[in-house]
This record gives C-alpha cells, sequence and structure tokens, in this order.
C-alpha cells in the first residue's frame, strides 16, 4: 500500500485566508519577528507596551492544583469576572444581570465559536458575506444545520438595518444569525438604537444571534476616528437566561494577549450548559494557568485603562493608513467603525494590482502582507462553485502592528503602485 493510499481517509481541508497568506509569505522567505518583513494581514494587534495602556504580564505563575484539568466550563474565578465585567460595563441598573453560569471559558475565540456551532440544532444559520474568513470551514463542519448567505452590499456601506434583519428572518426561516460585530473586515459597526432593536428582532422572532465581538473596544466614531465607548449586545439583553442572544470575546484582541488563547462565551444558562457539554468532547476546557491569571485581567480598572490607550494608539493607526491609502489611489468603500483593519478596494488601480490576488502577490515580492478579499466571500462546502468572487478586487489591510511597521508597510506599497502606473 502506497502512502498516498493509506491518507486516501483524510479530506483536504482548505487553508482559511490568514493562514493560506502566511504560508505564502513564509514560502517567500517571512520568518515571524523578522524586521525586513511588514505583516499588514496579520489578525492580531500589536501585543507590547502602549502609552497609557497597564502594564503587559510577563510571567504567569503556575501551583500544584493549576496542573490538573481545569473544568470545561472555565474556573470558577474567571467565569464570575467575566459576568461582573459585563454587568460593570452594559447592564447598571437593570433588573436581569449575568452570573457565572452564564459564561463558559474556552481555550481561544475559534474553540468557543465552534463549541457553539456543534450545540446548534436543525435550523438555518444565517451568515453575511463578507465575513471573517475562519467561518467558511466552521459553517462547514457540522452537518446538522444548513447555512444561508446574507449579502451585504458596497454602495450601500454594507449596511444591514434591522428591517432587513427581520425580513431575513421571516424569508428564510432563519433559527440562528453569525455576526461579526464589528465585522472583520469590513469594520462596519451595529451599534446602539440598531443594535437594540436587532436584540428585539431576535426576542420577538425567535432567533438566536450569536455576536463574534472579538473587536468591541476597537471603536472608531466619523472618518478621523474619534474616542468612542466599547459596544456590546449585552447592553440590550432584557432577560439573561431567556433572549436568544449569544456573546463571543476573549483577551485575544480587546486585552492584545492573543498567545493566552483564553476567551468566553456569555448567554442564556441553557446555552452555557450546552456548549459546556460539547466541550467536554471537542477541546476538553482550556488552560487551567491561563483562565487564573487572566481572572486579574478581567476587571473594570483595567479594561477601561487599555480601552483608552487603544483608542490612542489605534486611532491615530488608523487615521494613518487611511491617509496613505487613499493616496495611493485605494478606495475605502466605508471608513472603519470598528476593528483594526481597512477594507480597500482595487478598482480604481492599474492592472495587474486591481486584483485582489495579484496585488496580494505583488506586496509578497516587496516583502509586505496583506489578505486578498476573496477568501472573505464565506462559502461553506463550496457550494457556490465556478464563479468570480465579489470581493476580488479588494484586500484587507491591517494596522494592527508598530506604527514603524505600519509607516514601512504603506511607503513599499506605493511605491509599488506608482512604479506599475
Amino acid at each position: 500500500m502506497s502512502d498516498d493510499a493509506a491518507l486516501t481517509a483524510f479530506r483536504q481541508v482548505p487553508r482559511t485566508g490568514v493562514i493560506f497568506v502566511t504560508s505564502e509569505a513564509v514560502a517567500a522567505g517571512f520568518r515571524p519577528g523578522d524586521p525586513s518583513w511588514c505583516n499588514l494581514g496579520q489578525g492580531q494587534p500589536e501585543t507590547g507596551p502602549i502609552e497609557g495602556a497597564p502594564p503587559r504580564v510577563h510571567e504567569v505563575g503556575v501551583t500544584v492544583d493549576q496542573q490538573e484539568y481545569a473544568p470545561v466550563p472555565g474556573t470558577g474565578d474567571l467565569r464570575e469576572a467575566v459576568a461582573a465585567l459585563y454587568n460593570r460595563l452594559y447592564r447598571q441598573g437593570k433588573a436581569s444581570q449575568y452570573s457565572a453560569e452564564n459564561v463558559a471559558i474556552s481555550g481561544g475565540g475559534r474553540a468557543a465559536l465552534t463549541r457553539c456551532v456543534a450545540s446548534l440544532g436543525q435550523v438555518n444559520l444565517g451568515h453575511f458575506l463578507p465575513d471573517y474568513t475562519a467561518y467558511e470551514e466552521l459553517l462547514d463542519l457540522f452537518r446538522s444545520f444548513n447555512p444561508i448567505p446574507l449579502l451585504l452590499e458596497a454602495d450601500r456601506g454594507y449596511a444591514f438595518s434591522v428591517d432587513d434583519l427581520r425580513r431575513e428572518i421571516l424569508g428564510k426561516g432563519l433559527g440562528a444569525v453569525l455576526v461579526s460585530n464589528p465585522c472583520n473586515p469590513t469594520g462596519k459597526l451595529v451599534r446602539g438604537e440598531a443594535l437594540a432593536g436587532w436584540v428585539e428582532a431576535a426576542r420577538e422572532l425567535d432567533c438566536a444571534l450569536l455576536f463574534d465581538e472579538f473587536y468591541s473596544h476597537y471603536v472608531w466614531e466619523g472618518p478621523v476616528g474619534e474616542a468612542a465607548h466599547p459596544v456590546s449586545a449585552a447592553a440590550f439583553v432584557e432577560d439573561v437566561d431567556q433572549d436568544p442572544v449569544v456573546i463571543f470575546d476573549g483577551l485575544t484582541k480587546n486585552w492584545r494577549y492573543p498567545g493566552w488563547r483564553v476567551s468566553w462565551t456569555v448567554g442564556p444558562r441553557q446555552v452555557i450548559e450546552a456548549v459546556s457539554s460539547a466541550g467536554s468532547f471537542l477541546d476538553g476546557g482550556g488552560s487551567h494557568p491561563m483562565q487564573q491569571a487572566a481572572a486579574a485581567l478581567v476587571t473594570e480598572a483595567h479594561v477601561r485603562a487599555e480601552h483608552a490607550a487603544i483608542q490612542r494608539v489605534f486611532g491615530a493607526k488608523r487615521r494613518r493608513m487611511i491617509e496613505a491609502l487613499e493616496e495611493m489611489g485605494v478606495t475605502i468603500d466605508r471608513y472603519p467603525e470598528g476593528s483594526f483593519y481597512i477594507w480597500g478596494n482595487l478598482a480604481g488601480l492599474p492592472e495587474p494590482l486591481r486584483d485582489g490576488m495579484s496585488f496580494f502577490r505583488a506586496a509578497l515580492r516587496e516583502q509586505v502582507i496583506v489578505v486578498p478579499g476573496e477568501f472573505f466571500d464565506v462559502n461553506p462546502g463550496r457550494r457556490r462553485p465556478g464563479r468570480v468572487s465579489r470581493f476580488r478586487s479588494h484586500v484587507r489591510f491591517s494596522f494592527g502592528p508598530e506604527l514603524e511597521t505600519l509607516e514601512l508597510g504603506l511607503s513599499r506599497l506605493a511605491e509599488m503602485i506608482a512604479r506599475a502606473r
């Protein structure tokens, strides 16, 4: 028997957007930490100290007890800390309050999302286009539900109103909707009265809203990006155990600790019980020492200080990237209201750079990494074969890296485009 024949039981799993571009960059000579490369495709924020932020954690101690497995739903201290944080930030004065039983801890954002979709019944699950690249395999992995695409249009600024949501829920029989808010990659944000309307529609129509809020502290006002408060659907939940609202967040983006792999799910107790049961066979629970260390970071004082620092530092990087990209001739369909990404339209650039994949490969030769827009055209099961992606002329640019890296990468891209004119 040949080696290939022995592996026929395994299906080919495609590499999602950031994994693909990173692999291609490595093949071109990229190594993490190499100062000669500018990673403007990265899905993580800079992790070092920034002005005004709380001191970074440099050591995590491990007690004898923490060398044992953590409970699958998470340690009691961290679950209580997360519940208390949401109550303090979003639910002051409300009769219904989150408790530890409304929180489950997971080993990273993908683990939290995987637990949730594994717990879904036979429903139609709405998902948006464009949205987070990793949703594609996630929505194809479990066959108990039907993924239904919901199209967002650039000429509407990727807006999706409460009336749009109600029409799609009723017209397509949706039992759940998965959405990143703020959106990765466009930066579109649902907030205020619009977000309240979404939660009300979910409550009235009995449709679960699954909110990926990993960028919820990167929130901007207007084209220049004035400071804004964090946003969460938790603020508009009436009954924490009855409203069909499930929230995902963690230390990855908003605390700038992606390597800790600590995330959480917040929702009705019945949902938390289900996702915890799924976790018992999917991943077995998160790291015990990291959860114990995380509890000290999940406080109102820490969050407010970190958020204020993010607003100053990342707001300045946002303004700089918008300015530089527009000078290059890249069109921004909508200035990002959240996240640390710019969704750039290349249609005004010279050939061949108006194609996202061609732009990506040309940028690699300049030692700059970006993500082609077609990866955000989430297509579970490849049910839309043989057609050109609507986002073929788009690229996602990240202003997550340090300003020095950002400036170097933008200057290289500007030179690349100038040579092509």
